[in-house]
């Protein structure tokens, strides 16, 4: 019995004449993230050492001892450094969710913590997560540089195809950061998880590799020192910027 291949009649399509998705020539699985440091100008991102960032870490946390920065968390705020460092000590030994530490380099303090999760390198997908800044860190240039530093590992360093925020969707300041930061918003997971004994329904938001050439850009330009003025107060908003590199 003869066999005849058939040729694939259009890049959109089998030969069915069924849609498909577009060809990715070459694809093989990507590296697991390196555990060397992410390098910047104001921070630095580390791999979590307890032992090295408990205090930096319990100092600025407890800088806030509301403990709302937790409430969208797995786990609330630890009542004591015991208790801080016991739960660092358990994430410090994970490799998925891999745990990071900020740095700001002016202080050489920790001063957050964020990971890469969901690590899934047969498919290029990542997610950035268990992010917990302190009040030290909210609303600064090294917030924005740390996350800039984790997307370029993701995107030039290892080349992955698709970078993923999620958050509760009730989190207004998460959903808020990431829109910023040119997540797109895909949808919301319906009763997705249980966490603290209540429902959370997820928000999806990513980043894809074609999206990010653009993004580099914007955010270079923002993190830019001419971007700032004598006081520290921003030019140029990031958003802003990043409407202006997708034209």
């Amino acid at each position: 019995m003869q066999t005849i291949l058939h040729e694939n009649p259009s890049p959109g399509t089998n030969t069915h004449g069924q849609p498909i998705g577009t060809a990715v020539p070459g694809w093989t699985p990507r590296a697991q993230p390196p555990r060397t440091p992410m390098k910047g100008t104001r921070c630095d991102v580390v791999i979590l050492d307890p032992a090295a960032h408990i205090d930096d870490l319990w100092e600025a946390f407890s800088a806030d001892p509301s403990g709302r920065s937790w409430t969208y968390l797995f786990v609330d705020l630890p009542a004591s450094k015991e208790a801080l460092r016991a739960y660092l000590d358990a994430q410090s030994k994970l490799t998925d969710p891999l745990c990071h530490t900020i740095i700001e380099r002016a202080s050489g303090r920790a001063v957050g913590i964020a990971s890469f999760m969901r690590i899934d390198v047969n498919m290029g997908v990542i997610e950035v997560g268990n992010i917990n800044y302190s009040e030290r860190l909210k609303r600064t240039a090294i917030a924005t540089e740390a996350m800039y530093l984790m997307m370029k590992r993701v995107f030039d360093e290892l080349g992955y195809r698709r970078y993923e925020w999620k958050c509760d969707s009730l989190n207004h300041p998460s959903r808020k950061a990431a829109e910023r930061y040119g997540y797109i918003y895909e949808g919301t997971f319906r009763q997705a998880v249980v966490y603290k004994g209540r429902n959370r329904d997820t928000a999806w938001f990513s980043i894809i590799d074609k999206e990010w050439p653009a993004l580099k850009r914007a955010y270079e330009t923002w993190l830019d020192p001419a971007n700032f003025d004598a006081s520290g107060n921003q030019r140029c908003g990031l958003a802003e910027l990043i409407a202006e590199a997708k034209r």
